[in-house]
């Protein structure tokens, strides 16, 4: 029998404020992509729970991961723990195809309040506390959606929303927009940010801390490549995430990591051994000292592999 986690656990993570809001999250944040489409239901709960025994409160989860399966996991462990659901910030997104249907997609009015009420009815909760556009939508205006959002928080249904996968110019309209219209703005951005995906701090991040945005980082391990578990090179072991894949298939993502990427890995490594740190818990301890990093979004395939992150005042420590 699965053992629950209590309310007692021992907590060790940190706690940041999301952005301007009056939120406080978890240095680290849940991902639940996996979830439904390659995590069942058993494992994902078991990572649920030593998430939150690690002292984690901050779960990031969206409509699209596995059509709505990760939000349904997320919803059934929320509801067999009950103890721990009120400190829980769900965090969930809206924006990509759920169906065929042509308006079942974007960020509209329809299609936003659709999307808000499936999502709580499969989480199971009454208020989503972070809804979030998982992208921009250049089909609808932005003040059919801001006006859509505000509608929703007036109706409780949500209390904060955030961008994810924003250009800077596309963060910085939102935030205008909502300005002008005397509306809450969003309260963070997640973009894909790591030591080997620095993009983002040409434009998205500048825009992002001009207006106060809590960043959620995802893919912070570089899509693995920060786990140690490659080297250039190297032949790929079975167990890894790529080694999962056909050899054909395996080799083509290999061969596309750039050079770059390669010699920050040996940076990290030398970094990992001379302050007898974990290379994961290097990058995510990176990854927490940029400004305006509220939370970093990690995701497990499997509760095995999960290893617990231990947050202190020096930094992170990861073990596996």
């Amino acid at each position: 029998m699965r053992r629950r986690p209590t309310v007692q656990s021992a907590r060790i993570m940190a706690n940041r404020r999301l952005g301007r809001s009056g939120l406080s999250v978890s240095e680290l944040a849940l991902g639940t992509m996996t979830f439904g489409a390659e995590t069942p239901a058993r494992e994902a709960h078991a990572m649920l729970d030593m998430f939150a025994e690690a002292g984690g409160n901050f779960i990031d989860t969206a409509d699209a991961y596995g059509l709505g399966a990760s939000e349904e996991i997320v919803g059934s462990w929320l509801r067999s723990n009950p103890e721990l659901a009120d400190r829980m910030i769900v965090a969930t997104k809206a924006r990509f195809a759920m169906s065929p249907d042509i308006n079942d997609r974007g960020a509209s009015r329809r299609h936003l309040t659709r999307a808000i009420d499936a999502s709580l009815r499969r989480l199971q909760v009454d208020t989503i506390d972070l809804f979030q556009l998982h992208a921009w939508d250049p089909r609808t205006e932005v003040e059919e959606t801001l006006s859509t959002l505000e509608r929703a928080m007036s109706a409780g249904k949500i209390l904060y929303y955030g961008l994810s996968n924003f250009d800077g110019w596309q963060i910085s309209k939102t935030v205008m927009t909502a300005v002008l219209r005397g509306a809450p703005p969003p309260v963070s951005v997640q973009p894909q940010y790591s030591l080997v995906a620095r993009e983002v701090e040409w434009e998205i991040l500048p825009a992002a801390r001009d207006a106060g945005l809590a960043i959620l980082p995802w893919s912070p391990l570089g899509g693995g490549l920060l786990t140690g578990k490659y080297d250039a090179g190297s032949s790929i072991l079975p167990t890894t995430r790529l080694g999962r894949l056909t050899p054909s298939s395996a080799d083509s993502r290999m061969n596309a990591v750039p050079a770059r990427s390669w010699k920050v890995l040996e940076a990290v490594r030398a970094i990992s051994s001379e302050s007898a740190t974990s290379i994961t818990g290097v990058a995510l301890a990176w990854l927490l000292n940029q400004g305006a990093v509220s939370s970093v979004i990690v995701g497990a395939r499997e509760a095995e592999s999960r290893g617990v992150v231990d947050f202190r005042a020096e930094g992170v420590v990861a073990t596996s």
